[in-house]
């Protein structure tokens, strides 16, 4: 163990003791010295006098030594402590100068015996205007009876520091006036009996106006969450709730006074919450800030009633300290999700309805033109035979008669041209008897021959075939994408590509015309791509646009086929559960 260093002061103790005690010794020795010396001058006993007056002189001498060794020891001493002494006021007063908290000290009287540099700044008032004043220039008028008497009754208990003002807030006063909140802390010490208070305080102006604007801006921020339309949940990192606001007790059905530090799976289905702990635990793991839950599926909450809800939500997560916190905004969408439900429903039967109306309208298509071309066709074929033979046996000399009988013959074969051309525009009798490849080549034969515009077949697939309503929708999207490129691309070569599998039919149609942008909008009483998407929407099909002016249009059309439809119709089934 370190032993303790010597005292000086002890050691200044230790040398006065002896100075007492060497001080009448020495005046003892000279008081004998001298009258053995006078007694062997005289000649009494000269010798053994002179001898004993010359030991006695000797041990003074000795003694007088002894002494100023001493003496110069002790001042030496006291000049070390005066330095060590000035040089300890020095750094105590250079330590108060440079603390930042100001730094007072006051006498019995309330007089101020210290004032450091950071009270100067605080107060405002310089050094020399406060040493020896009465503290009450420091304090409000209205607080400096108060402040005496709690001064009084401190010092008169036996504890020697205190934090002033643990109920309320100080308050001081500046040299211009001005009032201002402090923190402090009081002790009391006694100093050559008399009795000294040191009181370290703080100007607190900044913190105060700083946990205002806190507060002010919490009332902000609660009135937002609690004027917010959606429920909004603030978690900490065990799951347990540390903010509900007012949407959240509507949508949740659970006042906030019982939710605040429940575990979120008050307000998760069961069967949910082992999925959700999962989902925190990687949302947690990762750098992203904010992320919308669910954007797949619709996200499942429960009411403290039991009764489970569908929900929109997004998260968001904030590290405060070595704690995270993470925030959930959900809106109840039970009304949304029954909209949609009914709207599917809706489009669903209005499909329905639209494929039926097709299919209606086709077959009305295939009843006219079969009557065209079985009756009207028949009876008009029959006609040009009488006609024929009517001019077999016109009488010679007839010119005018055999005329107006070509004219006929003339108009007659027109009107069965025109009756085999609208047959076969309403809907082709091949289509029907031959099926849909034989259509297909038909059409875009016809198309060429019609247009003059050259046209690329290419059949990937050629044992394919299709019952209805699909070879029809093919068929008709087909005609309908010609008779585009016809009537607007100004296009000299169209390509026609044609393929099917198991599960889907392939339709592609591009020409190198003059294209078109496609998010411009449509054109009065233009159809013809708005025909496209629904012949392929009542069949769950989807239709592709690629255009761009001075580069063609290509269009790609995949309809699925039945067996494909309700295989992927099971599989939505099987990832919603």
């Amino acid at each position: 163990m370190q032993q303790p260093a010597d005292d000086p002061s002890d050691e200044s103790d230790l040398s006065s003791g002896l100075l007492v005690m060497l001080g009448p010794v020495l005046v003892l020795l000279v008081l004998t010295s001298v009258p053995a010396l006078l007694a062997g001058l005289m000649g009494w006993h000269s010798a053994e006098m002179l001898v004993i007056a010359a030991g006695i002189g000797a041990l003074a001498l000795l003694c007088a030594v002894l002494t100023a060794v001493l003496v110069y020891r002790q001042t030496s001493m006291r000049l070390a402590a005066d330095r060590a002494l000035r040089s300890a006021e020095a750094r105590v007063r250079g330590i108060l100068d440079s603390a930042m908290d100001a730094i007072i000290a006051i006498d019995a009287s309330q007089r101020v015996v210290l004032y450091n540099a950071a009270a100067e700044k605080v107060f405002q008032w310089p050094r020399e205007a406060v040493l020896g004043q009465s503290l009450d220039r420091l304090l409000p008028e209205r607080f400096r009876g108060g402040h005496a008497r709690h001064i009084g009754q401190f010092g008169a208990t036996g504890v020697t520091s205190r934090r002033m003002g643990d109920a309320t807030v100080l308050v001081g006063l500046r040299a211009n006036g001005e009032e201002f909140p402090i923190e402090a802390s009081i002790s009391h010490h006694l100093e050559g009996g008399q009795q000294l208070f040191t009181v370290i305080l703080r100007d607190i102006t900044e913190r105060r106006r700083a946990e205002q604007m806190l507060a002010r801006s919490e009332a902000r921020l609660r009135g937002i969450l609690d004027s917010a339309m959606d429920a909004i949940i603030t978690v900490d990192d065990e799951q347990h709730i540390v903010l509900f606001n007012a949407a959240a007790e509507v949508v949740f059905g659970c006042p906030r006074r019982e939710a605040m530090g429940a575990p979120l799976d008050w307000f998760i289905p069961e069967r949910f919450r082992g999925a959700h702990a999962g989902y925190m635990r990687g949302f947690g793991a990762v750098d992203t800030q904010t992320r919308r839950m669910g954007a797949q599926r619709v996200v499942t909450g429960l009411r403290r009633n039991g009764e489970e809800f569908p929900i929109d939500a997004s998260i968001s997560q904030i590290t405060e300290g070595d704690r995270r916190f993470y925030t959930v905004i959900l809106r109840d969408i039970t009304e949304r999700v029954k909209a949609l439900d009914a709207l599917s429903h809706s489009r669903e039967q209005l499909r329905e309805f639209a494929a039926a109306a097709s299919s209606i309208r086709e077959q009305e298509k295939s009843r006219i033109a079969r009557e065209l071309h079985d009756e009207l066709a028949q009876a008009l074929t029959a006609l040009k035979m009488d006609l024929a033979w009517l001019d077999e046996r016109m009488p010679a000399g007839q010119e005018a008669l055999v005329a107006k009988v070509s004219a006929m013959q003339t108009m007659l074969d027109g009107t069965v041209a025109a009756t085999r051309r609208i047959s076969a525009d309403l809907r082709p009798l091949m289509l029907d008897d031959l099926g849909l490849l034989p259509a297909v080549e038909w059409l875009v034969q016809n198309f060429s021959e019609r247009t003059g515009i050259a046209c690329d077949l290419s059949i990937e697939t050629p044992d394919l075939e299709l019952g209805e309503p699909y070879a029809t929708a093919v068929f008709r999207i087909l005609q309908e994408s010609l008779t585009n490129a016809a009537r607007h691309a100004q296009a000299s070569l169209v390509e026609v590509s044609l393929a099917g599998s198991a599960r889907e039919v392939l339709l592609k149609v591009r020409d190198n015309g003059r294209g078109f942008v496609t998010d411009d909008p449509r054109k009065p009483n233009s159809y013809g791509l708005l025909g496209l998407r629904e012949r392929a929407y009542l069949l769950d099909g989807e239709v592709r646009i690629d255009s761009e002016r001075g580069r063609g249009t290509a269009i790609e059309v995949r309809i699925p086929l039945a067996e494909t439809a309700q295989a992927l119709a099971q599989e939505d089934a099987e990832v919603k559960q």
